[in-house]
Formats: structure tokens, C-alpha cells, sequence
């Protein structure tokens, strides 16, 4: 995984100064764990880099995600990430004004009761179905 772009102003706030970022940013991450070993977070310019060693593309995925949907983020790079290869196919979606789960997986899945699917696959990510907002960036399993 490269270099993803993200809303700069618009996400968790998180922390009120660059010098506290990283810290913050790890902390987030790892309250939820999403299976990254080893993590570490740097931030400069409102781009976070990772390192450590992911469980899988989704541990991987998840934790770019996280640390990308925070306020004061533009970018998020995880060259220094190591993941094992993805095994099936993702897709990437900024949500957008006016938005649900449901119309994201009528669109994406054929089937707006398959809303749930899209929350599991982003729990790290979105606390809340109910609460998603436009920026937001989540991933989407296609099966």
C-alpha cells in the first residue's frame, strides 16, 4: 500500500498540536487493535507514516483508515507496513453527502440489507452505522 489521500478537515479530532499527533494517532489505533504488531506512527505536514507488521491486508487496511480519518490528516502512508497479500477484492469509498450504509450496499452489494457487511468490514472505523459522515473514507469487500 501506498500513499492515500484524505479530508483534512473533516474526521475525529484527535489532537491540537503536530507535536502530539503521533501519539495520539497510535493511541487511537491501537484502542481498537486492528492487527498491526510492532506499530509505529509518525506525522509532519498533516501526513501520518506507519510502520510495523500487519496480520493482514485488512489489519493493514483498516489501520491506514483509522489513522486517515482523523481531522488535521491529508495523507497516510504505509510503505513501511508489511502485510501479507490481499486475498480478495476491496474497494475504497469516500462517503458522500446524503449517504447511508444501506444505499453504499444496494450500490456496491446489489442489496441494501447487506449494510452490515460494510459496518463489520469498517468497526474500527465507524462506531456507529447510523453515524457515518461525508469525507469519511471506508472499505467495501466485494465478494
Amino acid at each position: 500500500m501506498g500513499l492515500f489521500d484524505f479530508a483534512l478537515n473533516i474526521g475525529k479530532k484527535l489532537f491540537s498540536n503536530e507535536t502530539e499527533a503521533a501519539k495520539k494517532i497510535k493511541e487511537h489505533i491501537e484502542a481498537d487493535n486492528p492487527g498491526v504488531k510492532d506499530l509505529q506512527v509518525d506525522f509532519g505536514q498533516n501526513e501520518v507514516k506507519l510502520s510495523g507488521q500487519a496480520a493482514s491486508a485488512e489489519a493493514l487496511e483498516k489501520t491506514v483508515l483509522m489513522a486517515g480519518n482523523v481531522q488535521g490528516v491529508k495523507a497516510v502512508s504505509a510503505a513501511g507496513v508489511t502485510a501479507p497479500p490481499q486475498t480478495g477484492k476491496v474497494e475504497y469509498y469516500e462517503i458522500q453527502k446524503g449517504d447511508t450504509l444501506s444505499a453504499i450496499a444496494k450500490k456496491f452489494l446489489g442489496q441494501a440489507s447487506a449494510y452490515p457487511k460494510i459496518f463489520e468490514a469498517n468497526r474500527e472505523v465507524i462506531k456507529d452505522p447510523n453515524l457515518i459522515y461525508p469525507g469519511q473514507k471506508i472499505r467495501i469487500p466485494i465478494d
